[in-house]
């Protein structure tokens, strides 16, 4: 592929490539080169301290980044790889640097699950650090359109494969002690995991910072997001109204993987609506990526 071709080209030249995979669209830039790190750093005006994800073709390529990689490591990537689960390892010295992981000896690494990203993945043949391709704390983008929309000109090129299929962030895994502990919940639901794991994995998903998406504002769209309980939500929105206020109500699906899917470009749409306040409905926590959707909209409304 022509694109592909582009693509690499540009990331060998200490540019920045947005790119889709299953989740949410990421800002590409070469793992391995400092300079490169810093611009992608700056354009998503991201702390330093904050790590990004670093994506790798195929999970044999695993030992290349990490060391003394654990067996449940391998399990979880056996199971899960290509497809929306990070795992947080040992860092490697000498390969990904160290800007892409806020000055820790952990990376956090995934397979994605998108025939684009992994044959720019393939044709790159080395480590993407890939953040979601937005300003820092705000909507991911799940469509080419989103990055343009809010990146433009600091973007150098966009690979254009449609809507994104999950449409939330990987699940993240610290996998560095003697149990796993899920740092974000996300694309693979808790009770997938602990299946593989033989037990149920701890929660760690509150105030840290050694995975990219746990601050307590985060996901945030322009407009202010209220949650509400179902029962609720007509009363809500009526009062609301009644009061001069514009209000969007996020069109929640019932099924939480189409809800997912769907949740960032709803938010995106509310905020192109100019509405005052978005009404969101939080889906039960059940373990399955409801929680995920669960966890991006608590955050959003604290923004």
């Amino acid at each position: 592929m022509d694109e592909i071709a582009s693509a690499v080209r540009v990331l060998r030249e200490g540019g920045l490539v947005a790119f889709p995979t299953e989740t949410v669209y990421g800002l590409g830039a070469d793992a391995t080169n400092a300079a490169t790190l810093h611009r992608l750093y700056a354009v998503k005006h991201r702390p330093a301290g904050h790590p990004v994800i670093v994506h790798i073709a195929r999970s044999s390529r695993l030992d290349s980044l990490a060391r003394d990689v654990p067996e449940i490591a391998r399990v979880f990537a056996d199971a899960c790889w290509p497809g929306p689960l990070t795992l947080v390892v040992a860092r490697l010295p000498g390969v990904v640097d160290g800007a892409a992981t806020g000055g820790r000896d952990t990376v956090g690494v995934r397979v994605p699950d998108h025939p684009v990203a992994l044959a720019l993945l393939d044709a790159f043949d080395g480590p993407i650090a890939a953040p979601s391709a937005n300003r820092f704390g705000k909507v991911s983008p799940t469509t080419a359109e989103h990055v343009r929309a809010d990146l433009g000109d600091d973007v150098d090129l966009i690979l254009d494969g449609g809507m994104c299929a999950v449409g939330v962030e990987s699940t993240i895994v610290d996998v560095t002690s003697s149990t796993p502990v899920i740092l974000r919940v996300g694309g693979v639901s808790e009770a997938r995991l602990a299946t593989l794991a033989g037990q149920p994995l701890e929660r760690r998903t509150t105030g840290e910072i050694a995975a990219p998406g746990t601050l307590p504002s985060h996901y945030a769209p322009d407009t202010r997001v209220e949650l509400v309980a179902a029962r609720d939500l007509e009363a809500r929105a009526a009062a609301l109204r009644a009061s001069g206020t514009r209000v969007a109500i996020l069109d929640a699906p019932a099924d939480p993987t189409e809800y997912a899917r769907v949740l960032y470009a709803r938010l995106r749409a509310a905020d192109a609506a100019q509405c005052d306040v978005i009404l969101a409905v939080v889906p039960p926590d059940d373990g399955s990526i409801a929680a995920a959707v669960g966890d991006r909209l608590r955050r959003a409304a604290a923004g």
